[in-house]
């Protein structure tokens, strides 16, 4: 129970900071409009290609735009405990009874919360541009299982990096180097059918496109098994990136 009070008050504290910046809130809300509507225009002619099967490139580019929104804020969740390490508040709150676990935890929730958020945005932008929905509430909550189990991972892995590095340049680096190879090394833009075979190879490794597909699945209301098989392989990423997290957060207590 202290580990999830503990959680509690650390999550809504970085709730609370992030309602007091304006300019986050309106970047938050404002961007995946943003994205979406420019790429659905920049792209719309791409469903003529021969072998591109689907009616409306609105339709196929939701789901894409949904996880790359996902994908690009939790890789950058790092940067808050890079910030409480500099300013020497993560040192005073591991001299308090928090758990340290809960510390992690309680950012990468917030990383969730805040792809939760941009998810249903850019889910009612799809349907105001001609986007539809054929899976029905439980696509719609199947779509944001799964962006919150790849920002979770992803989370994470960066908090984890943040940890070990903790100089914003690092885990600035690394979230470019990473993030943008794992979004076009996926079916975001494009169907599977039109990518080289070396591509199409990898991102069947990809958590990013095991997202990616899974969302588009359940936007179709399709397949199923796709999007439970996809969900478990997310869910072993979350477990890993989970591990990998708290294990830097005990090397950064031995350290100090």
């Amino acid at each position: 129970m202290s580990y999830l009070r503990d959680t509690w008050y650390l999550l809504w504290r970085h709730i609370v900071t992030t309602v007091r910046i304006p300019v986050w809130l309106f970047v938050t809300i404002v961007q995946p409009i943003i994205w979406l509507t420019l790429y659905g225009q920049l792209f719309r002619r791409v469903v003529e290609i021969p072998g591109f099967e689907a009616g409306s490139y609105i339709q196929f580019l939701t789901p894409g735009v949904l996880i790359m929104s996902a994908l690009f804020g939790a890789a950058w969740s790092g940067m808050g405990i890079i910030v409480d390490l500099n300013d020497g508040i993560m040192d005073r709150v591991l001299a308090t009874p928090v758990r340290p676990s809960a510390i992690v935890t309680a950012a990468v929730l917030h990383a969730v919360l805040t792809g939760l958020v941009q998810a249903i945005i850019i889910l009612l932008m799809s349907l105001v541009l001609g986007a539809r929905v054929p899976g029905g509430i439980g696509g719609v909550l199947a779509i944001l299982l799964m962006a919150s189990l790849l920002a979770a991972g992803l989370a994470f892995i960066s908090n984890g990096i943040a940890l070990v590095t903790r100089r914003e340049e690092t885990l600035i680096s690394v979230a470019n180097f990473f993030g943008t190879p794992l979004l076009f090394l996926s079916t975001a833009f494009i169907a599977a059918d039109l990518m080289p075979g070396w591509i199409r190879s990898i991102a069947r490794f990809n958590p990013v496109n095991w997202a990616i597909d899974a969302s588009r699945a359940a936007m179709e209301g399709g397949n199923w098994t796709i999007i439970v098989q996809n969900s478990v392989y997310l869910a072993g990423f979350v477990l890993l990136g989970g591990v990998l997290a708290m294990l830097a957060m005990r090397s950064y207590r031995r350290a100090v």
